[in-house]
């Protein structure tokens, strides 16, 4: 591999149920739109949704759904679960840590609703693209490789609390 490149996906969708005078009881379900991945290079990012990699054409979504949490200390937890990439579902672990609440105010349409309580956390994993049919590589001259096996993850998550 050549250099490290850094991306994210730009639209995420999902739903976090999360009490955390419970927090063993987590569980997390996302959608991340693979046709919205950045890295900062046109190019790349085209080739990245392309059927050598991502094949964002037949497949448009990759999802992540919790099977199990484990917590590890005051904060951190494991959290096992589902991740399908280009419809090939494997099971991965996240190590997550909880940041805590705090209150926002909110506005919609230009009207104050009130102060909404947000949970944030952060997590990391790492994968084998190649298990997941995310195969395609190429020789540089130096016969190093254009694109890594592993790919490590990183999540930074800000949930809103939407049944007040």
């Amino acid at each position: 591999m050549a250099t490290w490149v850094r991306g994210s996906f730009k639209n995420v969708e999902g739903a976090i149920d999360f009490d955390p005078h419970r927090p063993e009881e987590l569980a997390v379900e996302a959608t991340i739109d693979a046709r919205a991945c950045w890295t900062g290079g046109p190019t790349r990012d085209d080739h990245l949704r392309s059927a050598d990699l991502l094949h964002c054409e037949a497949y448009p979504s990759i999802r992540f759904a919790s099977t199990k949490v484990a917590k590890i200390g005051a904060t951190d937890f494991d959290v096992a679960g589902d991740l399908t990439i280009r419809s090939v579902t494997l099971p991965v672990l996240l190590a997550v840590r909880y940041l805590g609440t705090w209150q926002t105010p909110w506005w919609e349409d230009g009207v104050d609703k009130g102060p909404k309580e947000r949970a944030g956390f952060t997590g990391t994993t790492s994968i084998d693209r190649y298990d997941f049919g995310v195969d395609w590589n190429a020789a540089l001259p130096n016969g190093r490789i254009v694109v890594g096996r592993r790919i490590d993850i990183v999540l930074d998550v800000e949930g809103i609390r939407c049944n007040d």
